[in-house]
């Protein structure tokens, strides 16, 4: 009898513990009906162009990381041994360039100042690449009359000729010298690579160095440098082993020497030291070998 009292007993609280849980988990559901939903955050709008950084950065370093910064302007002489595997034969570098601009791949620019720069044309831009005429139009005229542009005789030598890719073996180089406090260390930011007409060249009848255009190198690495069979850095001793452009930029696998040095004149080192050639190319020497005793000081704290 005692056993019976004791098992009903406990079969009446088990059954009101069980009524208490479902009335529990009724009103908990009831709440959480009632409850304003909370809204998910909303997704961050991706820009080109963020805030504090430098957009025509390949690898872009927030302003507040940045230590110390130098803008630099180098000089390129595609001729020397060293930049042969970027200028070989078929695949030059110039090459590149100009067949791109002209499929409308990248965007020439006027200047190395690209934020203020201005971009040029397919017409502007085959107007710098046009070989300057050296007929006498006067004596023409004289010969042929007023007419005399429409002569079948005057109108082979008014064909327009262009400078081949061979022709263009000078080149500059703008780049950041920056050094990024959180990774503590150096890094050379190229912003854009410009394409001279010599000073030397035979048809260049000005006899000083001709910008053609400017490309900024961000463009140059997304869509040329990059996974493209006639983009690479000859690999003269070894066949398998040829490098992209994009790499060989990257791994500064190029010889140049610096002309100018962020100043307030914006003057370049062959001018500061009176236009004198001998001078300019030791003030290059001298203003690489600052640069790295400065990088080489900062290890000494």
């Amino acid at each position: 009898m005692k056993k019976l009292s004791v098992y009903v007993s406990s079969l009446v609280f088990g059954l009101f513990l069980t009524g208490t849980v479902f009335a529990q988990d009724d009103m908990t559901q009831e709440e959480e009906s009632s409850a304003p939903a909370v809204s998910a955050p909303a997704p961050v709008a991706e820009s080109g162009d963020m805030e504090g950084f430098n957009k025509y950065s390949v690898r872009p370093i927030h302003e507040s990381d940045i230590m110390y910064r130098k803008t630099l302007l180098r000089a390129l002489d595609l001729r020397e041994k060293q930049n042969r595997p970027i200028f070989s034969k078929s695949k030059e570098i110039t090459k590149l360039l100009i067949e791109a601009v002209r499929r409308g791949e990248i965007t020439p620019y006027a200047t190395d100042s690209l934020r203020d720069g201005r971009k040029l044309t397919i017409t502007e831009f085959d107007d710098a690449m046009r070989i300057p005429s050296s007929l006498d139009t006067m004596a023409l005229y004289d010969m042929y009359g007023p007419e005399w542009k429409l002569n079948p005789e005057v109108a082979p030598m008014l064909a327009s000729q262009f400078f081949f890719p061979q022709d263009l073996y000078q080149m500059q180089i703008k780049e950041d010298l920056v050094f990024d406090k959180q990774r503590s260390r150096m890094y050379y930011d190229i912003h854009a690579i410009t394409m001279l007409v010599p000073a030397d060249h035979p048809q260049n009848v000005k006899g000083i160095e001709i910008p053609v255009a400017s490309f900024e190198y961000k463009e140059l690495v997304e869509k040329i440098f990059t996974d493209n069979p006639n983009a690479i850095w000859y690999n003269p001793r070894n066949d398998s082993e040829h490098r992209s452009l994009a790499d060989a930029f990257e791994l500064r696998l190029f010889s140049s020497y610096i002309i100018r040095v962020s100043n307030p004149m914006n003057a370049y080192l062959v001018d500061i030291y009176g236009g004198d050639q001998q001078k300019g190319i030791l003030a290059s020497q001298w203003a690489a070998f600052e640069l790295l005793e400065y990088e080489h000081n900062l290890w000494e704290f």
